[in-house]
């Protein structure tokens, strides 16, 4: 038996994929998108990491990182929780590996448990920072969201800079991130500047708090900030719109698969439906005739919209898939048929889903970047394609590149690691 045959599926599956540079280049690209979206308060914020005045000393970027009132929105809370669990999360992980591996327990399954729990605290977490004061009001509810509770803050907003400023004989000392701006944070006499790249040092004859690399908007909001936390809004997006629509597509074609017949004819037809209609063009209608647009109605647009090609792969293995000896089987002893279908036919068809997915990323960010190109995106969300709508209307080149750029590199690295995915799946391709 050779190495390769005693390995496990997914073991060849990531070999292969780790012979492919360019794809394993993709891949650290969106491991470093991930990072500078967790991580964008630490290099820009326009709260101090340390602030000293004659009343005390505090700590307001931590204090303010879960306050309802400077993080509005839910994508950010969620992310600035990600950045002080993950920490925690890591060296929880270490501990039990270590502590299974001594008694030679560490198995797949423990893996898939541990990472469930620690999935599980960040979201039992975010739920008690997150849901309104109504949803919380009982003592049963603040009893079990207490560690939520305890995090969330709503502080008056504080100008640190305006402080900073008034302050006569350096009475008050503030130390703040590298870009001190958030995104929301307009500035009249910074607004329309073109990028900087002595780091702002020719932007003191005119007052600027801190230094603007990419220049800023009409509104005088730091575009390289609006970048940083715009990969928050794209990443979520391609993510949850993905899981949106490979679930349903994961259920109907698993369902029209497998039973075959009228329940395939109908699921059938009803793919082919929703194939003839554009997806941008069916998502527009979708999103405009609400009202109030937010990032979570643009992700379930496009979830409840795509999943007609994961339809048709998933339908298409089980068709496949159906007539195996494994199925009959499986059949023969009784075992029931929710159990079949998802637990022993679904995992041999997931290879064509999986790389489906990965495209679909790609695909997701895009369609939220028009959306918000055409002005039907959430305008209180740092998007990359709002830029490029101020970009359009203004014609300043630099909110048109920088976008733009941000956009194509990541639609860019996606698509590598759907490409490396898809042929380390193939048997064919294999070295």
């Amino acid at each position: 038996m050779s190495a390769e045959q005693g390995n496990s599926y997914w073991s060849v599956v990531g070999r292969q994929l780790r012979k492919n540079r360019t794809a394993m280049l993709g891949f650290w690209c969106v491991i470093s998108l991930l990072l500078l979206a967790v991580y964008a308060p630490v290099l820009a914020s326009s709260r101090p990491f340390y602030c000293s005045g004659p009343e005390g000393w505090s700590l307001p970027w931590f204090r303010d990182l879960f306050d309802r009132i400077a993080v509005p929105q839910p994508v950010d809370l969620f992310f600035n929780l990600l950045l002080v669990f993950l920490p925690f999360a890591a060296v929880a992980y270490v501990l039990v590996r270590r502590f299974l591996l001594k008694r030679g327990r560490w198995k797949g399954k423990a893996i898939r448990r541990t990472l469930g729990v620690l999935a599980a605290v960040l979201l039992w977490i975010f739920l008690g920072i997150y849901l309104p004061d109504g949803a919380v009001a009982g003592p049963t509810a603040r009893a079990l969201l207490a560690p939520g509770l305890a995090l969330r803050s709503s502080k008056p907003y504080v100008d640190y800079h305006e402080r900073v400023k008034e302050a006569a004989g350096g009475s008050v000392t503030a130390i703040f991130p590298p870009i001190p701006y958030n995104f929301g944070d307009t500035r009249v006499r910074e607004s329309s500047l073109p990028p900087d790249w002595f780091f702002g040092k020719r932007r003191t004859d005119l007052g600027a708090v801190g230094p603007h690399p990419l220049g800023t908007d009409p509104g005088g909001r730091d575009v390289f900030t609006a970048l940083l936390y715009g990969t928050r809004i794209s990443m979520t997006i391609g993510v949850i719109a993905v899981g949106i629509y490979v679930t349903i597509g994961i259920v109907l074609g698993s369902l029209a698969g497998y039973f075959g017949g009228k329940v395939d004819m109908l699921i059938s037809r009803f793919i082919e439906v929703m194939i003839c209609f554009p997806l941008l063009f069916f998502v527009l209608t979708i999103v405009s005739v609400f009202e109030t647009r937010t990032i979570f109605l643009i992700m379930a647009a496009i979830g409840v919209t795509a999943w007609p090609g994961v339809a048709r792969l998933v339908r298409g293995e089980f068709l496949t898939q159906r007539g195996s000896d494994y199925v009959t089987a499986a059949e023969a002893l009784g075992i029931p048929k929710r159990r079949i279908i998802f637990r022993h036919i679904l995992p041999n068809a997931l290879t064509p889903v999986l790389v489906a997915a990965t495209f679909g990323i790609a695909s997701a960010i895009l369609t939220e970047s028009s959306l918000a190109f055409l002005g039907l995106g959430d305008v209180n969300a740092a998007s990359w394609g709002m830029l490029l709508n101020m970009g359009r209307h203004t014609n300043f080149d630099w909110l048109i590149l920088a976008p733009g750029a941000a956009i194509f590199f990541t639609v860019t690295v996606f698509n590598l690691v759907g490409e490396g995915l898809r042929d380390a799946l193939d048997p064919k391709l294999r070295q």
